[in-house]
């Protein structure tokens, strides 16, 4: 009688090789992320919109309509082609009416101070002018005698375009002349005269064509200066371009003028020809 060959049972349960188990413990545990959430144990909301909540910056710059625009954008304090004066006076004189150098500031063309000085006159104040001029009794204690200030000036300006607001004012309190070609007087440029060619004050010129205010109650000769200086950087290119036009018309007439005088005969000539007749 024949050997029979049983049918093996199935085993209920195969045992997995360990690299396997392993495996599939490591693939469990980075597929499935806990749910974060917050202190208070609710589950965090999901953002409203595709990008999310935008991030705030604590350093953000402000808006550029907010900032001063006459505050420098550098801190370059060279001396440059063109620099800015204003200067700020004082009352001498028995009623102190007659003014007298009291401050005197420069800046150069980007608004950067190279010259700060106050002023002691050689007369007795009697009129600090202090809600003006912003001077006070102390300011003065230690100031620079008025000579050594206006040779400092002098040697800063010359041989430099001149920039300023009434700078005849500026320059008569410091005994000093500056060719006229070389100034350039934001009170009397034809971009800024009103009808029948009215001046206006800087503070005015500065709220219309910077859109800044200055000079609200006491005056501070830095902020006058880069007013005066941003007026004239802005309306440069136009500027010069009227004053090279107004030297053209002045040779034409001059030379019109020329033309149309007569010539004097010699008084030998005149002789002569009376001796003949």
């Amino acid at each position: 009688m024949g050997t029979q060959q049983r049918n093996p049972k199935p085993n209920s349960h195969y045992q997995l090789n360990p690299n396997w188990t392993q495996l599939q413990q490591k693939l469990k545990l980075h597929g499935s992320r806990p749910s974060q959430k917050s202190s208070n144990g609710a589950e965090p909301q999901t953002p409203k919109t595709i990008l999310g909540k935008r991030k705030e910056r604590p350093d953000a710059e402000p808006d550029a309509s907010q900032r001063n625009i006459l505050i420098p954008t550098n801190t370059d304090s060279s001396l440059t082609d063109a620099v800015a004066m204003d200067c700020e006076m004082v009352g001498v004189g028995s009623e102190g009416n007659k003014s007298a150098l009291g401050r005197v500031t420069l800046v150069n063309k980007w608004g950067n101070v190279i010259y700060d000085e106050y002023v002691r006159p050689v007369e007795w104040v009697v009129d600090f002018r202090t809600e003006i001029s912003g001077i006070r009794p102390r300011d003065l204690k230690k100031a620079k005698d008025f000579q050594t200030v206006q040779r400092q000036v002098a040697e800063l300006i010359k041989g430099r375009l001149l920039v300023g607001h009434a700078l005849r004012n500026d320059l008569k309190a410091l005994l000093l002349s500056h060719p006229k070609v070389d100034m350039r007087d934001t009170s009397e440029c034809e971009l800024f005269l009103k009808e029948e060619r009215r001046r206006v004050a800087l503070r005015h010129l500065a709220a219309e064509f910077l859109g800044v205010k200055i000079q609200n109650g006491e005056h501070c000769p830095v902020e006058d200066a880069r007013a005066a200086m941003l007026l004239y950087q802005r309306n440069r290119k136009q500027w010069e371009k009227n004053i090279k036009d107004q030297i053209r018309l002045r040779q034409k007439q001059k030379k019109r003028k020329q033309k149309k005088k007569p010539k004097r005969r010699d008084a030998s000539d005149v002789n002569h020809a009376a001796t003949a007749s």
